[in-house]
């Protein structure tokens, strides 16, 4: 019954968005304000049926409900209760019914916080947005109901798929969806402003908070996704440039683009258009994902489905709704009034540089990841984009970024003097010169690796001088610079603490992809591995019991210098309801370098093969994402920033007069 009870708030959910996606649009067109009126309630109506929804599909999960088809296909009576929640979303059906819970979550939180929006425009952002929950519960109803019936119900399931049974990756799709689908709000009010022929340093505010929530979802949701790959799949690396890694990284680099554009629309009224399109492309880059997930075209850890009747749905949609908003982009655009002019050599004309950096990587990986899927389908040719291309073509492109970042902010707006930028950068030049040089002496290895820390040290360097120059430090008593410091914007403060863990991520990318060691051999009980200065000891292999599998572990005991380091115990897990391996690393972390062992199959000989890596600051790059998500909520928290809160010290007609939701 409570699956039924499901199955029939997803009607519901449908007739809201229905209600949702007509009503207020014609009350926008009609001046009418009962029919705009409406959109708050169809929201908030369409949120409580959706969770609803979601409500009885984790029941049936939790209870292990082996009637319903989605329960039998993804879960068994034995596996741990926090996987029969997370698996929930752990599979098609599921995962579609989390997007539209979190599409709904978004609509619902615009209705009750946007309050300050005009009406006319709030109508049309909660329209546009109903529209995209209308078709994906369409698919979800039509071709994905998560509450179909088995009769007569198994005796028990066919399991969750084992990579999935991790507590990394069990929280790694709600992220990336709070990411993905918040991109949407940006999509929608990038529509509503075109339609409503309005775009301004208000629009620019208003759609901020928004982008940057997505951003923060998305950077959490793709480091914990490369934090599992690490650390589960048992390879000892941290990003392979899969295609639907890419899928998630493409939208990321169109919303760090939106969000430095925004603030160029909302400060100097300039780049109005490029920051519209943006906010198309990524949510448009967010739908190719979901097609690519579901389609049935790629092949990966990462896919959801292979159903090519449901990658064609969402190829329609996908068509339908990027073709009609980029039609309405290049009806609308052209009337867009310029804004104000800047130099090349100003904050905006950086920003720009930032903007355009950004889009041509995205760009780079657009080809790298779909053109072996296009020249198959045309010419039936099977090719491999890999690693190899990526790091020719990207990795380049982020030099000149990193540059970018660190000047920046030290430009005036609108025009800055090149002589009072090279005094400004003095110290980020001496602090690269000086890492280069550190690095270079201890036999840093390739110039690559050099260069990469060189630019870490760079950005670093560039923020504390960005800093020192808003507190003017040294120019003044310390006190009246720690007064300063204290009276500066939190979203300043994100600024800065954002670029430090660009810098921190840049060196752990580059310690982990320059200075990476590793030996593989069969080992037996009492064999020991000497790596990096570190002595590894099998002391044993032995089969250990899990819940729902069972485990080949072997006890590895490391030391330095006779001392003991740590005692490591990885492991290789036996699923055997699916028949399936997985691999569970052991790490002991330094923080300045990983030790990484991983246990494999028994050799035909006798012995056990194990591989054993010495990872120097990879912690570095989980680190520096935290860093950058840091900021983003410290930015998120500036009230300046919140969609519906209201300005202080501000006659109420001065609000008006300047239109603003703040």
């Amino acid at each position: 019954m409570i699956a039924e009870i499901g199955h029939y708030a997803l009607i519901l959910a449908l007739a809201m968005a229905l209600v949702q996606a007509a009503a207020p649009p014609l009350g926008a067109r009609l001046r009418d304000p009962g029919l705009m009126a409406l959109a708050r309630p169809a929201a908030a109506a369409q949120f409580f049926f959706i969770s609803a929804a979601l409500g009885c599909l984790m029941h049936a999960f939790v209870v292990s409900d082996f009637s319903v088809v989605t329960v039998t296909d993804n879960s068994h009576s034995a596996k741990p209760l926090l996987y029969k929640f997370t698996g929930t979303w752990g599979n098609h059906e599921g995962s579609m019914l989390l997007w539209v819970w979190i599409l709904a979550v978004y609509g619902a939180a615009v209705a009750a916080f946007g309050r300050n929006l005009p009406p006319t425009f709030r109508a049309w952002v909660l329209g546009v947005q109903a529209l995209i929950g209308l078709g994906f519960l369409v698919f979800v109803i039509a071709t994905s109901n998560p509450f179909l019936r088995l009769d007569p119900a198994p005796a028990d399931g066919r399991d969750l798929n084992p990579l999935l049974q991790d507590p990394g990756l069990a929280f790694h799709p709600p992220l990336l969806y709070l990411g993905y689908v918040g991109l949407s709000m940006a999509f929608a009010f990038a529509v509503a402003a075109l339609i409503e022929g309005r775009v301004d340093a208000a629009w620019a505010r208003w759609v901020r908070p928004w982008t940057l929530l997505s951003w923060c979802a998305l950077t959490a949701g793709i480091a914990l996704g490369s934090w599992w790959a690490y650390y589960e799949l048992g390879w000892g690396g941290f990003w392979f440039w899969d295609p639907v890694e890419n899928a998630s990284f493409m939208p990321w680099l169109m919303a760090t683009a939106l969000l430095h554009t925004s603030i160029v629309a909302e400060k100097r009224d300039a780049l109005k258009s490029w920051t519209v399109l943006l906010a198309i492309l990524g949510f448009s880059l967010s739908l190719l994902g979901t097609f690519l997930v579901r389609s049935g075209v790629l092949t990966s850890v990462h896919s959801f489905a292979s159903d090519p009747a449901r990658g064609i749905y969402i190829l329609i949609f996908l068509v339908i709704v990027i073709g009609g908003s980029l039609m309405l982009y290049a009806w609308r655009a052209p009337g867009m009034r310029a804004g104000g002019s800047f130099r090349p050599l100003s904050r905006e004309g950086s920003l720009l540089a930032n903007n355009l950096l950004l889009a041509v990587g995205c760009a780079t990986v657009f080809i790298g990841t779909l053109y072996p899927l296009i020249l198959d389908a045309l010419a039936g040719t099977k090719v491999s984009v890999g690693p190899p291309f990526f790091e020719s073509t990207f990795v380049p492109l982020m030099i000149p970024l990193l540059l970018v970042m660190a000047a920046g902010p030290l430009m005036a707006w609108k025009r800055a003097g090149p002589g009072a930028v090279l005094r400004r950068l003095a110290l980020s030049l001496l602090a690269a010169a000086a890492v280069a040089a550190a690095v270079a002496a201890s036999g840093g290895g390739p110039w690559g690796a050099i260069l990469g820390m060189a630019l870490a040290g760079w950005v670093a360097a560039g923020v504390l001088m960005e800093l020192a120059e808003r507190v003017r430090l040294f120019r003044v008593p310390l006190a009246e610079s720690a007064r300063r410091a204290l009276g500066l914007p939190r979203a300043a403060w994100a600024m800065s603490i954002a670029h430090l863990g660009v810098a921190v991520l840049v060196v752990g990318t580059v310690g982990a992809g320059n200075w990476q060691s590793e030996r593989e051999q069969t080992m037996h009980p009492g064999d020991t591995v000497a790596l990096a200065g570190y002595d590894f000891a099998l002391l044993g292999v032995g089969d250990v019991p899990g819940p729902n599998y069972l485990a080949r572990r072997g006890t590895v005991g490391v030391s330095r210098d006779g001392e003991e380091v740590a005692l490591l115990l990885p492991e290789r897990r036996h699923y055997p309801v699916q028949d399936t391996w997985t691999t569970e690393a052991a790490i002991h972390t330094t923080w300045l370098a990983d030790l990484y062992v991983v246990v494999g199959e028994d050799a035909p000989g006798g012995g056990t093969a194990i591989r054993i890596h010495h990872n120097p600051l990879v912690p570095w790059i989980w680190i520096g994402a935290l860093v950058m998500v840091a900021g983003g909520a410290v930015s998120l928290s500036d009230r300046r920033h919140r969609v519906g809160a209201p300005a202080r010290r501000r006659p109420a007609q001065a609000v008006a007069a300047a239109g603003t939701g703040d």
